[in-house]
Parts: C-alpha cells; structure tokens; sequence
C-alpha cells in the first residue's frame, strides 16, 4: 500500500468514514435480525469494511471480475437489488450522498466525495458488485 493511500485511508476514516461505516453495520445488524434481510447481511459487512477504508480498492461487476455468470448477476439479483433499495439501499444512498456534499464543498474534500458517490452507487445496488484491490 502506498503512502499516499495510507494517509489518504486515515483522513477517509476521520472525516465522514466511520459514521457510514458503522450505518453499514448497523444495515447489516438489522438485516441479519429479520428474515428478509439474511442474505443482505454478509453484504453490509463487506461494503462496511470498504466504507471504512476505500482508497486501494474498487468495487466492480461480478460477472466481469469473475468472467462468469452467477446467481446475483442475473434476474434473481435484480429483483435482490430492488428488494434492497426498498429496505436499505435509499437510506445509506442519502447518507453517501449527504457526506458527498459536505465533501465537495471543500477542495481537499473532493476525493472523499468522489469516494462517498462510488458507495452511494453501490449502496442503491450491492448484489451483483464485489470488491476488488487495485494491486491484483
């Protein structure tokens, strides 16, 4: 890992990535108590760990990562995806997207924005992505 992303991993962290980070484990908390949210759970816990130290990783398609289709990739993920958008994905979209603003309104804050709209996309559709290190 590189300097620059170790500090850059640091500040993230300070400024806006723990409180997220923990809305994710709190998502995933909620999801592993009700029935509907079982198989979300795991999710949460993985996009936590990304909330709270982003840089030196991406979060890309399952199928493109892998080079081949799965069960979250098709017609089951999409309906997964809209089952999580109704249930968590809105609520954590608001909250990325909030920190953006926040971020954006500074000039040093601009890549910790850029990184809060990459999790606002994945929190509105998580099932199908996985994440990856930029090192592989």
């Amino acid at each position: 890992m590189s300097l620059f992303r170790l500090i850059f991993n640091i500040a993230w962290f300070v400024t806006g990535g723990l409180i997220m980070g923990l809305a994710w484990c709190l998502a995933g908390i909620i999801a592993a108590i009700s029935i509907v949210g079982i198989p979300f759970a795991r999710s949460c816990f993985v996009i936590a760990q990304l909330t709270f130290w982003p840089f030196g990783r991406e979060i890309e398609n399952r199928r493109v990562a892998n080079h081949y289709s799965d069960l979250g990739t098709g017609t089951l993920g999409t309906i997964g995806n809209v089952i999580w958008f109704i249930l968590f994905g809105f609520w954590l979209a608001i909250g990325h997207l909030i920190h953006a603003v926040a971020c954006f309104v500074t000039i040093i804050g601009i890549p910790f924005g850029i990184q809060h709209l990459k999790l606002a996309m994945l929190s509105v559709a998580p099932i199908g992505q996985t994440v990856v290190d930029l090192e592989r």
